[in-house]
């Protein structure tokens, strides 16, 4: 399990150690050297709750600079973006398969049952993933192998031997119906899942039996059984009551513009000059982590800039700050208005969990 440092990794570790004590998980954590000092407490808290040490991986070992720099200059000062992101792959992936090396491994990643995304998947075929927070745990690559209306007969017959008599007609009504433009595999599934997610699992597990995931070696394997599905509330209420705690960053902070308040935080794990940061984060790190902000200006330079259409030295000026810190008012106001229990507030999106966003 990778730890990033954020709250959904932090949440993953601490459920699987209550729920599933008896699972063998080795935990890791990808250091860039570029992370808050709250990601490296969350890591000791983890450390003592769980019990157990958290790796720390470096991709470069024995070297005097920190992991980024090096391949910063490496890059020729070619800053990472969403377009762009070598930070991920240099920094993340590769120590992690490294680690990992040809052994089957399995992933377990925290994306919460909230998001709609799918996060890394390995290009190695001795890793496979598991989101245990989703009602769907099995990955996207998983799902497209099952469902192809080529195995809808092997499917069939391993609901024939499982399912209830009671459920069996209208399963196999769903799993014998072609994929199609009127009925897509995301239809499918979801019909899958809603009939029984107990069942649909065992399926899934039956089916991995026939290929070479990892799981294809294992004769148990109790997320099969898991019908949980947490959102972000749960998230933080894990870590609060377990004691490890939520990272400081995610903390709130008022800010006053002409009598009104709002207020700002972090949004994501990961490195404090993380491209992915919505402007009123820089203002963040600039009056929170002043240091911080003037070492990721150090790094703009030859025309690379962390966000494509502005500059941090023209972001911290006071009239640009005021006009962020205006818009985000503006954009908090209207998240209000239009309050659901289906809405995450403006700050508290996919978090994303840093860059490990892309694999973890």
């Amino acid at each position: 399990m990778g730890i990033s440092g954020g709250k959904d990794s932090a949440a993953l570790a601490v459920y699987l150690k209550d729920k599933y004590p008896y699972l063998d998980i080795e935990y890791y954590f990808c250091d860039t050297g570029k992370e808050l000092e709250e990601t490296y407490q969350l890591i000791n808290n983890l450390e003592i709750y769980l019990g157990e040490k958290v790796v720390r991986l470096k991709a470069i070992e024995g070297e005097h600079e920190e992991p980024f720099d090096h391949f910063y200059k490496l890059f020729d000062g070619y800053l990472p973006s969403s377009n762009a992101r070598w930070c991920t792959r240099m920094l993340k992936l590769i120590p992690f398969e490294k680690f990992v090396g040809d052994d089957p491994v399995i992933s377990y990643v925290g994306i919460r049952g909230d998001e709609d995304r799918e996060g890394y998947i390995s290009r190695k075929p001795n890793i496979q993933s598991i989101f245990p927070f989703r009602k769907n745990i099995w990955s996207e690559d998983v799902i497209n192998k099952l469902l192809k209306n080529e195995n809808i007969p092997t499917i069939a017959k391993l609901y024939k031997k499982i399912e209830d008599k009671n459920r069996l007609e209208k399963v196999l009504g769903i799993v014998k119906k072609p994929l199609s433009v009127e009925f897509t595999q995301e239809q499918k599934l979801s019909e899958l899942l809603d009939i029984g997610v107990t069942t649909f699992n065992k399926i899934v597990f039956g089916f991995l039996k026939n290929t070479d995931y990892p799981l294809a070696f294992t004769s148990n394997f109790p997320l099969v059984e898991n019908e949980d599905v947490l959102v972000r509330d749960d998230i933080f209420k894990i870590l609060e009551e377990s004691g490890v705690g939520v990272p400081g960053y995610y903390q709130k902070i008022e800010f006053s513009l002409n009598g009104e308040r709002g207020e700002y935080a972090r949004s994501r794990s990961g490195c404090f000059f993380c491209f992915f940061q919505q402007k009123i984060e820089w203002v963040w790190l600039y009056e929170q982590h002043n240091e911080l902000f003037k070492r990721a200006m150090e790094y703009e330079k030859e025309g690379f800039t962390w966000m494509k259409d502005e500059r941090l030295e023209d972001l911290k000026k006071p009239e640009r700050i005021y006009k962020v810190k205006e818009d985000q008012l503006k954009k908090s106001s209207k998240n209000n208005n239009n309050k659901s229990p289906f809405l995450l507030d403006i700050l508290e999106d996919a978090e994303g969990e840093g860059c490990t966003a892309c694999f973890v």
